[in-house]
C-alpha cells in the first residue's frame, strides 16, 4: 500500500510527463536554435529588392565601424611615428657634426700628417707609439661613421613607416567617405521604397525584422559555413597526396586533377555540416550551394595564382546569396579577408609550386612544377 506522499509524488511525474509529451515539436534551423524561423522570403520584386538593400545598409554599416576603428589606430600610429621621427632627428644632429668633421679631415688631408710622422718614426718605439696612437684616431672615426650611418637608417625606416601609414590614413579616409556616401544613397532609397509601398508600416516591420534576423542569424550561419570551409582546406593537400590519380607526375611538373565528386567526399569527410552543401566545377568557375531548415547559402568564386608572401590557390569570392537574396561587395571582401579558402601545394611537397589553374565542367585542374 503506497503512503499517501508517494500517491502525490507519483500523481505529479505523471502530470510532467503528460505534459512533455503533449508539448509540440519545434522546428530547428541550423544553429539559429529552435523557433527562430527566418522572415518569410516575399515573392513581390520590389521588396526584395528593399531587403537587398536592408541588408547592403547593414554591411555597410559594418563596414563604417571597422574602418572607422582602423583609422583610429592608424592616426595614433602616424603621430607617435612622426614624435619617435622627430626625436630621432634632434638625437642625430650631433652625430651628423662629428661625422663630418670626419668626412672633411680625410678630404682636406688632415689626416696626411699623422700618416707622414708615422712613416718618417726612426725609432722602433716612436713607431710603436705612433702606430697606437693613429689606431685610437682611427678606430674613433669608425665608431664615429657607423654610428652615424645607424642612427641614419633607423631615421630613413621611421619615416617611411609614417609615409606609409599617412597614405594607408588617407586611402582609409577616402574609403570612409565613399562608404558614408553609399550607405546615405542607400537609406534614401530604401525609405523612398517604404513609403511608396501599399502598407509602409507594415513594410517598414519587415525590413526592422529582417535586418534583425540578419544580425543576429543570419551572418552567424553565413560565417559558420565560411569557417567549416577554411578549416576543411588546411587538410585538402593530404587528402590529395593520399588519393590515387588525383596527382599524376609528367616529367618536372605534376598534373593535379580533382573532380567536384572528390572534392565533395572530402569536405563531407571533414565535416557533417557539408551534407546538404555541394562544390559544382564549371567553366572557370566554381559554385557552392547549401540548404538546412530554413537556411539556403550560395557562393560563387574562383581561384588565381598567388606568388607572394607563399605560393597558392587563392580563392577569391564573386558572389554570395543568402536566403535568395545577395550579399554586398563588403561583406564578400570580409569573408574573403577573414577566411583563408587557399590551397597551398608545398603542403603537399615542400617544392612544389602552382603555375596555373583552370575548371572545367566537374574538374579543377592545376599544373604544379618544381621549384628548388
Amino acid at each position: 500500500m503506497l503512503s499517501q506522499s508517494s500517491l502525490r509524488r507519483l500523481f505529479a511525474a505523471v502530470i510532467i510527463l503528460i505534459c512533455i509529451i503533449a508539448q509540440p515539436a519545434s522546428t530547428v534551423y541550423l544553429s539559429a536554435g529552435p523557433g527562430v524561423p527566418p522572415p518569410a522570403m516575399p515573392d513581390n520584386e520590389e521588396t526584395r529588392k528593399l531587403l537587398e538593400q536592408t541588408l547592403s545598409s547593414a554591411e555597410i554599416e559594418r563596414e563604417i565601424v571597422r574602418i572607422t576603428a582602423e583609422q583610429e589606430t592608424l592616426e595614433a600610429k602616424v603621430a607617435e611615428l612622426t614624435k619617435q621621427a622627430a626625436a630621432k632627428e634632434a638625437s642625430i644632429t650631433d652625430t651628423r657634426e662629428r661625422a663630418g668633421a670626419v668626412v672633411r679631415a680625410y678630404y682636406m688631408g688632415e689626416r696626411d700628417g699623422l700618416l707622414a710622422a708615422f712613416l718618417s718614426a726612426k725609432s722602433i718605439s716612436r713607431i710603436l707609439a705612433l702606430a697606437d696612437y693613429y689606431e685610437i684616431i682611427m678606430g674613433q672615426d669608425r665608431r664615429t661613421l657607423k654610428e652615424y650611418e645607424t642612427q641614419y637608417k633607423d631615421l630613413n625606416s621611421t619615416l617611411t613607416a609614417a609615409q606609409r601609414s599617412s597614405r594607408e590614413l588617407a586611402e582609409l579616409r577616402a574609403a570612409l567617405e565613399e562608404q558614408q556616401k553609399r550607405v546615405l544613397a542607400l537609406n534614401e532609397e530604401i525609405e523612398g521604397g517604404i513609403q511608396a509601398s501599399t502598407d509602409p508600416a507594415s513594410m517598414e516591420r519587415l525590413l526592422e525584422e529582417f535586418g534583425k534576423y540578419w544580425e543576429n542569424i543570419g551572418l552567424h550561419e553565413v560565417k559558420k559555413y565560411f569557417k567549416a570551409l577554411a578549416s576543411a582546406m588546411k587538410h585538402l593537400p593530404e587528402y590529395v597526396q593520399g588519393r590515387d590519380g588525383v596527382l599524376v607526375r609528367k616529367g618536372m611538373t605534376y598534373n593535379l586533377a580533382l573532380s567536384e565528386e572528390d572534392l565533395n567526399s572530402f569536405l563531407v569527410s571533414q565535416n557533417k555540416l557539408f551534407q546538404d552543401f555541394r562544390f559544382v566545377f564549371q567553366d572557370n568557375s566554381i559554385t557552392a550551394t547549401g540548404k538546412s531548415g530554413g537556411l539556403s547559402l550560395a557562393l560563387t568564386g574562383h581561384y588565381t595564382i598567388q606568388e607572394k608572401p607563399v605560393n597558392g590557390l587563392m580563392f577569391h569570392v564573386d558572389d554570395v546569396v543568402f536566403n535568395g537574396l545577395q550579399l554586398p561587395d563588403t561583406t564578400r571582401q570580409a569573408l574573403e579577408e577573414e577566411f583563408d579558402l587557399g590551397f597551398y601545394p608545398s603542403r603537399i611537397v615542400s617544392f612544389l609550386q602552382a603555375t596555373e589553374v583552370s575548371s572545367t565542367e566537374g574538374v579543377l585542374h592545376v599544373k604544379l612544377s618544381l621549384s628548388f
